[in-house]
């Protein structure tokens, strides 16, 4: 007879995922991962598999997460630009207890070189934020509020960068009026 689990598997997992989030994969010891998830060592091999494998279901859970709030910001905003600026500000103003900067960013940087794994999700996750700025740059574009004349694409790709780097600031630094004039001036590029 098997046992049931007495956990819920996306809670674990999503503790699982701030841990990592907050102290990077290598600095994330298995004894972390058991004593923060609250669950046995033989529940996380026999629901997750090793600590890569588990770092991966929570690089996904990550994905999911940072483009449902992306899109909650881009449905609150009235105009292209505006949704655009609620984008840098989610990244800005963070008021609840997640860990600072991103998961993604904080990935990339730690094992994307030596992980094709982490490097094809770390990637793609950038990818899917840069074709929505793309969208609304485009969108922006047809309603004559961004020059038609401005590549869609590179105009985008500018905004990510700066979106990433912004990621990397708010872990270190508490100044958010100058984070928000390095978004302002990243944003003024789609002005006429």
């Amino acid at each position: 007879m098997t046992r049931s689990k007495e956990f819920d598997e996306r809670e674990v997992l999503l503790k699982a995922m701030y841990l990592f989030w907050e102290k990077g994969y290598e600095k994330t010891s298995l004894q972390d991962l058991v004593t923060h998830m609250g669950i046995h060592r033989r529940s996380l091999y026999d629901t997750f598999g090793d600590k890569h494998s588990l770092f991966i279901k929570t690089l996904e859970l990550y994905e999911k997460h940072k483009t449902a709030a992306i899109q909650a910001e881009v449905s609150r905003g009235r105009s292209a630009k505006q949704a655009i600026r609620l984008i840098f500000d989610l990244l800005i103003e963070v008021n609840d207890d997640r860990p600072l900067g991103c998961l993604f960013v904080n990935s990339a940087t730690e094992l994307a070189l030596r992980d094709p794994e982490v490097r094809e999700i770390t990637n793609e996750g950038f990818n899917n934020s840069e074709k929505v700025l793309v969208e609304l740059i485009q969108k922006g574009q047809q309603s004559g509020e961004i020059p038609i004349d401005k590549d869609a694409k590179i105009l985008a790709a500018s905004l990510q960068t700066t979106l990433i780097g912004l990621r990397v600031l708010v872990r270190t630094t508490t100044d958010k009026k100058r984070l928000h004039q390095i978004a302002d001036t990243s944003i003024a590029m789609l002005d006429a």
